[in-house]
C-alpha cells in the first residue's frame, strides 16, 4: 500500500469515528431525557377553585386549624378569643367543644393519627399583633373533644405548634414560643412520652428566642425539624430576628442538635 492510500484510509477512519461518536452521544442524550419523569395537570382541573368563608363567626381570627386523615369533613379550629371549635360537615355547621373546660386564645391543635379520639391543644396565638392574646398551657381530650384535661406547661404563654407521633398518641412535642413581652426560660421544644403527664425540655435556644414550628420527616418520624424565632412585642413596636433564630434537626428521639 502506497503512502497516498494510507492517508486516505486514515482520513476515512477519522471521519467514521467522529460520526459514530456524535451519533452515540445523541442517543445517550435522548435516552437521558426520556428517563425524566414529569407530571402535568390540565388547568381545568383546578382553575375553577375559589375560597369562601365557612365560619364560625365567633371568637376572632384563627391560626390553628387541623383536619383528620380519612375523614374529609371533620375539622377542628382554634380561635384567638373563643376556644376550640369543630365541624363534622365540612364547615356547614360549627360547635364549640371547649366551653366549660377552657377558652381564650388557641395557638395549636393536633389530632393523633393513630387514635383520632386523642386531641392536644396548646394555648396562645402565634399572630403577634399589638393585641396578641396568651393562653393557658396544654390541654388534652381522649374522647374526641367531649371532655378535657389540663396537662401542664401553664407558663408557656404561646404554643404555635404541636406534633403527635403517628404511631404513638402518648409521644407528643410542643413548640413553646413563650412570653412575647419579656425574656423567659420557658421557651423551647418540649416532649412528653406519657401523654402529657410529664414534660421535658429538649431544645432551648436562649431566653429571647422561642420555638415556633415543628414537623416530622414524612417518611421517618424519628427525624424531627424545629424552628426557633427571636421575637418580642411591645404596645408600640415589634422586634423580629436575631440570635437564636434558627432551624434545628433531630435524628434521634432523645436529642436535638443545631442544623448548621
Amino acid at each position: 500500500m502506497n503512502t497516498r492510500s494510507i492517508y486516505k484510509l486514515a482520513a476515512l477512519i477519522f471521519i467514521l469515528t467522529l460520526f459514530l461518536g456524535s451519533e452515540s452521544l445523541a442517543q445517550r442524550k435522548k435516552k437521558s431525557k426520556s428517563t425524566v419523569n414529569t407530571v402535568s395537570y390540565d388547568k381545568s382541573t383546578y382553575e375553577g377553585l375559589t375560597y369562601r368563608s365557612i365560619g364560625p363567626y365567633r371568637g376572632g381570627r384563627s391560626a390553628a386549624v387541623t383536619g383528620v386523615p380519612g375523614k374529609p369533613t371533620l375539622f377542628y379550629m382554634g380561635a384567638t378569643g373563643g376556644g376550640v371549635w369543630r365541624t363534622k360537615d365540612g364547615g356547614s355547621t360549627w360547635e364549640n367543644i371547649s366551653d366549660g373546660f377552657f377558652g381564650g386564645s388557641i395557638g395549636a391543635i393536633a389530632v393523633s393519627e393513630y387514635d383520632n379520639n386523642v386531641i392536644y391543644v396548646g394555648g396562645g396565638e402565634v399572630t403577634i399583633r399589638g393585641n396578641v392574646s396568651s393562653g393557658y398551657g396544654m390541654w388534652k381530650s381522649e374522647d374526641a373533644g367531649q371532655t378535657w384535661t389540663s396537662i401542664g406547661l401553664p407558663n408557656s404563654r404561646h404554643i404555635p405548634r404541636i406534633r403527635v407521633h403517628p404511631k404513638n398518641p402518648d409521644l407528643v412535642y410542643a413548640a413553646v414560643l413563650g412570653d412575647l413581652f419579656k425574656s423567659s426560660d420557658e421557651r423551647g421544644v418540649y416532649r412528653s412520652k406519657d401523654g402529657g403527664k410529664t414534660w421535658e425540655k429538649i431544645l432551648f435556644a436562649n431566653a429571647g428566642a422561642g420555638a415556633v414550628d415543628l414537623t416530622f420527616d414524612p417518611n421517618n418520624p424519628r427525624i424531627l425539624y424545629a424552628s426557633t424565632w427571636k421575637v418580642s412585642r411591645s404596645p408600640y413596636g415589634l422586634s423580629s430576628g436575631g440570635e437564636g433564630s434558627a432551624l434545628w434537626k433531630s435524628t434521634v428521639v432523645t436529642a436535638i442538635c443545631a442544623f448548621p
